[in-house]
């Protein structure tokens, strides 16, 4: 008996030993899983099939940190590296992205290359003609985020209207909208309230690349220069941009990911308001709260709503920096349940009307400049003055979005 115990133990010993050598292999000695390739290749991948646009040229780059290729590696070393890269210009937020929001950009050097970097923000947003007098081509790449209200597309437009009038070629390099290409949502600029967020009758969600609005841009607002956009392959426009496999580089401080690009549209028009979309926080445009809101009454009444692909949990914080530093804050967090069901600007301004209901504490920001921000943010003084009602109002701008995308259809590459 005492012979057959240890057997058993011996054989259990055994056993458990080669579990372990098993396990440790799978864990320790087995070939890590290989990063897959990203489906899409983005304009600044295809540079070698395009090579001939740079022959002989010298080049100017406007671009930041999010300017990089599927390798991580960023353009201003691609382009330094196959072409005669002269200059760098940069957006706002800086060259490397560190720049908040509104702050100036000032000129400089570029670390790496020694190259000169020359802002098109704050005093100076369209190129002078003495920083392209040593260029022939004018670049840009740049990751948008799918929004009207986002300033490097006109940081591009504007670019586009220089090299027109001191014939230059520019060249967009194209990316994703990382937020897709077939919603598109919000109505348009109206006349008198363009401003650089917002300088062309775009919806608030436009659904385009940024090579395809420079194609819009180019010829519905007569810009009319020599435009070459380098495509993406792979791209399909029902793809977010978690689907395109690309590395994600934060394209502003406050939007630190993809998911916040989809929020963005949302919780953006709370800036032209006395509501905190959650700058200050570590999530950036996922809540909208202020310390006079109940946070329970809030989500209550907007979960009421069933609004498609978005659940509101109460949700309370103190600003680290911007409106309300220091200051609990009751809210609500908008967690997204189906992206593709979502409606960013249709909740949006569902979260706008429902504050107004419940608070008498709730102002916009009148700042004693020309134009309220958020005339500006929404395209005219209609929300602001409260003209229509929740759904009159959306119902104009969805008119409004679907004239746009019949239109834009013709400027589209995918």
């Amino acid at each position: 008996m005492r012979q057959f115990n240890k057997l058993i133990s011996y054989s259990v010993f055994l056993l458990a030993a080669v579990m372990v050598i098993a396990f440790s292999g799978t864990c320790l000695g087995a070939t890590p899983n290989e990063v897959k390739a990203p489906v899409v290749r983005l304009g600044i991948d295809n540079i070698d099939q395009h090579l001939k646009i740079f022959a002989g040229k010298r080049i100017g780059l406007i671009t930041n940190a999010t300017g990089i290729n599927s390798n991580y590696q960023s353009s201003i070393d691609v382009l330094y590296a196959k072409t005669k890269l002269v200059a760098l210009f940069s957006p706002e937020h800086g060259i490397r992205g560190a720049v908040k929001a509104g702050d100036d950009v000032n000129s400089q050097k570029d670390a790496k290359t020694g190259l000169p970097v020359y802002s098109l923000y704050g005093d100076t947003k369209k190129p002078k003609p003495e920083m392209l007098k040593d260029i022939d081509i004018l670049a840009f790449d740049i990751q948008d985020i799918g929004a009207r209200s986002y300033t490097y597309i006109y940081t591009m437009a504007y670019a586009m209207q220089s090299a027109k009038e001191n014939g230059k070629t520019f060249v967009v390099f194209d990316r994703p909208n990382p937020v897709g290409g077939v919603e598109v949502e919000g109505g348009l600029i109206k006349s008198g309230y363009e401003s650089f967020i917002g300088m062309y009758p775009i919806p608030i969600r436009h659904g385009m690349t940024v090579g395809e609005l420079a194609r819009l841009f180019n010829k519905e607002f007569k810009i009319n220069c020599d435009l070459v956009v380098v495509p993406m392959t792979g791209w399909k426009r029902d793809m977010y941009y978690s689907d395109t496999g690309l590395p994600w580089v934060m394209t502003s401080p406050n939007i630190p990911t993809p998911d916040t690009a989809l929020t963005y549209p949302a919780t953006g028009i709370f800036g032209g308001t006395n509501v905190s979309e959650g700058v200050g926080t570590t999530r950036p445009f996922d809540f909208v709260a202020a310390p006079w809101l109940n946070a329970e009454a809030f989500a209550d009444r907007m979960n009421a709503l069933k609004l498609p692909g978005v659940v509101f949990r109460p949700a309370y914080f103190r600003p680290q920096f911007g409106q309300f530093v220091g200051k609990e804050c009751g809210g609500v967090q908008l967690h997204i349940t189906d992206r593709r069901a979502f409606r960013p600007v249709r909740t949006g301004m569902t979260l706008l009307y429902t504050i107004q209901e419940l608070n008498t504490d709730f102002s916009y920001n009148l700042t004693g400049k020309s134009t309220p921000t958020i005339d500006l943010v929404t395209g005219d003084s209609s929300v602001r003055l409260g003209r229509y009602g929740l759904d009159e109002l959306l119902a104009e701008w969805d008119k409004e979005a679907t004239a746009f995308k019949t239109m834009a259809k013709q400027y589209y590459l995918y």
